[in-house]
């Protein structure tokens, strides 16, 4: 989905929210609800397209000092890797497990999917994944014509299949190993047997 549309629909939903917002009881909830939708709508703005790992904002209004007096912040961050959930709260306090999450150490796995129709290599990298290649093959199937031919066309059908699999093994090497050394934790190999 492009990124203005991204934030046309993310707009839509605030605008949604903050008509819904009218309605809370409490006046001072709902100053502090509204405001805070309003700053994030005004912070959208400065953005022309998401930014490419995504884009984290916080809005609200947090207790300084001694406790009795209250400040209106917005806190806008750009991750340092891809974050791919979308999440809207409106709670009494900040949402910050999907970035905990980005800070875990985690692995890269390389996925291969492979069957009589096609080919797949992905990554998977804690929540971000990543098609590498596709590719689709037209193996010929097993039939009953031939007659004498029949050992010929079995024949064929088998180098076709070996030459498949040979290339398969080609594109994994290409993919996953990088001047003789691998460049994902571990390959899992995936498809009908």
């Amino acid at each position: 989905m492009p990124a203005k549309e991204n934030f046309n629909k993310i707009s839509e939903m605030l605008t949604s929210e903050l008509s819904a917002a009218a309605g809370i009881k409490s006046k001072q909830t709902r100053t502090s609800v509204c405001a805070a939708i309003t700053s994030t709508k005004e912070k959208l703005k400065l953005y022309k397209q998401v930014p490419p790992n995504g884009l984290v904002l916080f809005c609200g209004v947090v207790e300084v000092g001694d406790g009795k007096s209250e400040k209106k912040i917005t806190i806008d961050l750009e991750p340092f890797k891809p974050i791919n959930t979308f999440s809207y709260r409106c709670q009494n306090t900040f949402e910050t497990a999907p970035l905990s999450a980005l800070l875990e150490d985690d692995e890269k796995f390389g996925f291969v999917v492979v069957d009589g129709n096609g080919v797949l290599y992905a990554t998977l990298q804690g929540n971000t994944k990543e098609v590498l290649q596709r590719m689709q093959v037209q193996l010929p199937k097993k039939h009953g014509r031939g007659g004498q031919s029949a050992l010929r066309f079995a024949r064929i059908r088998e180098e076709k299949r070996h030459n498949y699999v040979r290339k398969v093994c080609e594109l994994a090497t290409q993919h996953f190993i990088t001047d003789d050394k691998p460049n994902v934790k571990g390959i899992i190999m995936a498809g009908s047997a």
